[in-house]
């Protein structure tokens, strides 16, 4: 069975390796994670460190909460439309 590690002992590991003090191989096994884990973590937080230090939302959250907006006003469209259509039908068929 697989070890699940967290986001923060990944983060631990990988600082460590990123201060370059050990080997990866020296940090895999003090922390009894596979060398080639300790360069992936590495690896990911390079590749990430910059996203630690952003303000307010991505434009990827922006987008959602775009979209959002929009189907929101359609459903409320839609619902206006559909009650109308209800009231018209009751009074031309009398159900």
């Amino acid at each position: 069975m697989r070890k699940k590690h967290s986001k923060e002992f990944k983060a631990q590991v990988a600082l460590e390796a990123l201060k370059e003090e050990k080997t990866a191989a020296e940090i895999g096994a003090i922390y009894e994670v596979h060398s080639n884990m300790v360069s992936e973590w590495k690896k990911h937080l390079i590749e990430f460190a910059a996203e630690a230090f952003q303000r307010g939302k991505s434009q990827e959250e922006k987008d959602a909460s775009k979209l959002e907006e929009v189907l929101y006003k359609e459903v409320g469209k839609l619902k206006i439309e559909n009650e109308f259509l209800k009231k018209k039908s009751r009074q031309i068929f009398g159900k």
